[in-house]
């Protein structure tokens, strides 16, 4: 019997610089091949320094992460979109071969105030808090 295909995922955020590229490495990991990960942004910016950091802490990969438009991807078949800030869930162009959309907002970690520490304090408390998200979302998925 053939494999079954991967799942295939998409996050979105406003700048694909922090949520979503937390959202598609914790997916990958915790989701292993049963999905194909993407994130991308409305207005793609600078890969944050402090996503990248939170996200080697624990050993996760990040070489392969950059910010990346989600113009390429309208005519891609996505088995689910899922958004993780309110600008993107607002502005998000409407992917036409998609099978679900949902929500997840999250706090935007790089707009933190405070002093270096503070603010890595608030990018870990926003990868712990998609990780639960991805954890629970993948159980409710087998």
């Amino acid at each position: 019997m053939p494999a079954s295909r991967p799942t295939r995922v998409l996050f979105i955020c406003s700048g694909n610089t922090a949520r979503s590229q937390m959202a598609q490495v914790l997916l990958e990991h915790h989701g292993g091949d049963r999905f194909e990960v993407r994130s991308a942004g409305l207005e793609p910016g600078t890969l944050h320094p402090l996503t990248v950091q939170v996200l080697q802490e624990p050993g996760l990969p990040t070489v392969h992460l950059a910010p990346k438009g989600t113009t390429p991807l309208l005519g891609q078949h996505f088995t689910h979109v899922i958004t993780v800030c309110g600008r993107a869930e607002t502005n998000c162009p409407i992917f036409p071969f998609a099978l679900r959309r949902e929500s997840w907002p999250f706090q935007d970690p790089a707009a933190a105030p405070g002093n270096e520490a503070q603010r890595l304090a608030v990018f870990r408390q926003v990868r712990d808090q998609i990780e639960g998200r991805v954890q629970a979302w993948v159980a409710a998925q087998s």
